[in-house]
């Protein structure tokens, strides 16, 4: 591994949060290509090892790999927090595959108001408002996470699985 990626790894281990792409480049000194390179060697590095590299849009975090999160969660007795209802569960697959998305939308899908739900996302921070829409009031456009990414075991967005028929 190079003394970038291993860099960056200390870098992320040592980080309490994602971190921005630029942020690992203006700490390494480095510039996007070299930071590019450095991430997929890090990656391949990391490969069959306990943690895994996560990155969701232009954030990068080191996390537990799905497999050996029972252990973890036993080692650390988190606080048992409560299941997602299937309002959660559908809301939130709405956000994954159409963000950035209204509430408008999200309610035009679910054919309910979504308020509360997304409230309830929002504060387990599977979800946050990534922009502003164009229109009268300039409504909330939600995207994912991070913690979306760890709680389900994806790298990535693009690890999503394909929408069924007629979703």
């Amino acid at each position: 591994m190079s003394e970038l990626s291993a860099a960056i790894e200390a870098i992320l281990f040592s980080s309490n949060r994602a971190l921005k792409v630029r942020e690992l480049q203006q700490a390494t000194d480095s510039n996007r290509d070299q930071l590019e390179h450095a991430l997929d060697d890090l990656r391949s590095a990391l490969e069959g090892r306990g943690v895994m590299l996560m990155r969701h849009h232009d954030e990068l975090h080191l996390a537990t790999r799905p497999a050996f999160a029972p252990a973890v969660r036993r080692a650390l007795r988190p606080e048992v927090s409560g299941k997602l209802s299937p309002a959660a569960y559908e809301t939130l697959a709405i956000v994954a595959y159409q963000q950035p998305v209204m509430r408008s939308r999200i309610e035009e899908v679910r054919g309910v108001n979504c308020e509360s739900v997304l409230t309830n996302l929002e504060l387990r921070d599977l979800i946050t408002e990534v922009g502003r829409g164009t229109g009268p009031g300039q409504p909330k456009l939600y995207g994912t996470t991070m913690r979306f990414l760890q709680v389900l075991g994806l790298e990535s967005l693009d690890h999503l699985p394909a929408p069924s028929r007629g979703s």
